[in-house]
């Protein structure tokens, strides 16, 4: 069976390629995107039609959600599967959303009741995964001197948002200023429930898009939802950093912190910021030979679980996450993982756990085996496909 692989260069894409592999597909990809970042669609849509009107494919693969690909598929009739592992994808506001060969996947639940009405029986929830076979190996093939490298009492790899923030630029009334802080500072106390988007009128998300220079515009081809792109893409964001912040600044004054991130951390003198980790080849081995992992959670992704909390566990790493409402589903709280509620409550799990070295070591190797049960990429893309070809 032969399947088409349009990638732009996410780092979900090798493994996702290769649990395809291993199930015995023959994958054709394209990777123009990869290197020639300012491709625009058309470019894209002309390498990939060339190769998709061969014919002789079983379905169309992306992470994330290309309309021009879906338009294609649908005038080629070729089932088009996407796999959305990250929040905000504005893309899903494309009215290509309601083309019949889609098969759509969210990892976030409020996602997909947001977006299953515009296609129904096409989009589905499915949380995100590890790939097991990949970071076994690099682990396993670690030297002492690489485990003593990378080795954490707590350990934070991501960005604080300070860079990715464009509401930092939004120039604000005094009134507008102030109701974004109440946003943000509510929001900021409240895990497991977003309500950004609830807190705003039709009337306040207009004043706030028309405050931010050079502000997303909606394709003419997408249905607008001003609200939503105010709330996920820009405020959840201005929410993100404000939290990152406050965690990352109470962690360092109480207790020995390594952050992997290129973010500026000069605001915090007491952490130690070690640059940027290597996806593929550094990660693992963090994950793995940190006492405490922790996870702070994007507010934009509103219930779902982020690819962190897979790639720890994955590693056999230990995790301490921030509440998120999905949680409960896929994972056992206290014996896969352990989760916060509150700052004051993320400081008691460290240093109770940086002091019970086996019940840490323990819950570890379970949300590991837990992992390697339910949640590889090996599983996924054959639950993935059964979803998508369901037998009559």
């Amino acid at each position: 069976m032969k399947i088409y692989i349009y990638r732009y260069g996410s780092l979900c894409e090798p493994d996702i390629i290769d649990a395809f592999k291993r199930i015995g597909l023959e994958i054709v990809e394209e990777s123009a995107e990869i290197y020639n970042k300012s491709i625009i669609p058309s470019e894209s849509a002309a390498l990939a039609s060339s190769v998709l009107t061969k014919g002789g494919f079983a379905f169309a693969f992306t992470i994330n959600f290309f309309p021009w690909l879906s338009d294609i598929c649908q005038l080629l009739n070729i089932t088009y599967i996407s796999l959305i592992v990250d929040s905000p994808v504005l893309e899903l506001y494309s009215n290509a959303i309601s083309n019949p060969v889609n098969r759509i996947f969210l990892f976030d639940k409020m996602l997909y009741e947001e977006f299953e009405q515009y296609n129904k029986g096409h989009i589905f929830h499915m949380p995100l995964a590890a790939n097991t076979s990949r970071t076994d190996e690099i682990i396993s093939l670690a030297s002492y001197s690489d485990k003593k490298k990378y080795a954490s009492d707590i350990s934070f790899i991501g960005s604080t948002y300070q860079e990715k923030c464009p509401f930092n630029n939004a120039v604000l009334s005094d009134y507008e200023r102030g109701f974004v802080d109440g946003i943000i500072n509510a929001q900021i106390g409240v895990y497991g429930f977003n309500f950004i988007e609830s807190m705003l009128t039709e009337d306040m998300a207009e004043k706030l898009l028309e405050s931010i220079p050079d502000h997303y515009e909606f394709p003419a081809s997408s249905r607008k939802n001003i609200k939503a792109l105010v709330a996920q893409y820009y405020l959840s964001v201005k929410v993100a950093e404000q939290e990152r912040l406050r965690m990352l600044r109470m962690l360092s004054d109480n207790f020995n912190v390594d952050i992997y991130t290129g973010s500026d951390t000069s605001g915090m003198p007491d952490i130690h910021n070690r640059g940027f980790a290597k996806s593929l080849t550094e990660m693992p081995l963090i994950f793995n030979n940190s006492k405490i992992n922790i996870n702070i959670t994007a507010k934009s992704i509103r219930s779902g679980l982020s690819l962190r909390i897979f790639d720890v566990l994955g590693c056999g790493g230990f995790l301490i996450t921030n509440y998120q409402a999905e949680l409960p589903e896929f994972f056992e709280i206290g014996k896969d993982l352990v989760a916060y509620e509150s700052e004051t409550h993320l400081k008691e799990l460290c240093s109770y756990y940086l002091e019970h070295d086996d019940e840490r070591k323990e819950i570890a190797r379970h949300g590991y085996e837990t992992i390697k049960k339910y949640h590889t990429y090996d599983i996924r893309v054959l639950q993935i496909i059964d979803k998508a070809f369901p037998a009559h």
